[in-house]
């Protein structure tokens, strides 16, 4: 694929394209897709793929840009807002270190630093789709809270902010330099409970 400028086209095939695409993604990597394999799960030829996506960078990014949309869609699905809010933090942690931590969210952020100089849309439309869209939803969430007097935070964007770097304790480190690309259910949830914990002991009433 071509190295030139992003550009995305949609057409008639663009979402069989883009299911395709993220079944090789999610089991063979962003380096280990091809586009042959890619072609093939989507049901299309090579050339109506590079019809629609003329770098595998940028089919890359598009895919995880509707993965994020659909992940932060199924869990603000199923979790029960109504709850205690400490019950809702420790289920939308959950969800932040098992996308980070996963073969598909190191791909995303490694794709996003890689190229980050020749196309720094990439990062732009990931951060969109992406954090951003969760961290909008966490406000969502933690003005529920306050209304149910659960929470007391002056600064919503900032508080917000704050819990998705504590979500992203010790482990996150660890992947970026390359010290460990897995981690155990108690690894995570030693953060998970950091993390809730320590947000609550700022913010709670």
């Amino acid at each position: 694929m071509t190295d030139g400028p992003p550009e995305v086209k949609r057409g008639r095939k663009f979402d069989q394209v883009l299911n395709g695409a993220r079944d090789i993604f999610m089991s063979d990597g962003f380096e280990g897709a091809s586009v042959d394999e890619i072609a093939k799960a989507s049901g299309v030829s090579k050339a109506t793929l590079y019809s629609y996506f003329p770098d595998k960078r940028l089919l890359f990014m598009e895919v995880a840009k509707s993965e994020c949309i659909r992940q932060a869609d199924e869990a603000v699905a199923s979790i029960d807002m109504s709850l205690p809010v400490a019950t809702v933090l420790t289920s939308a942690a959950w969800h932040m270190v098992q996308f980070f931590t996963s073969d598909f969210g190191q791909g995303v952020f490694r794709l996003c630093v890689g190229e980050g100089d020749r196309f720094p849309e990439l990062g732009q439309e990931f951060y969109k789709s992406g954090p951003a869209l969760v961290r909008d939803r966490l406000i969502e969430f933690l003005k529920v809270a306050i209304s149910r007097n659960e929470l007391k935070i002056d600064d919503l964007p900032l508080a917000a902010d704050q819990f998705h770097e504590l979500c992203k304790a010790d482990l996150f480190p660890r992947l970026i330099f390359n010290m460990d690309t897995s981690f155990s259910d108690g690894e995570k949830q030693r953060i998970v409970t950091g993390a809730v914990e320590t947000f609550l002991a700022r913010y709670a009433k």
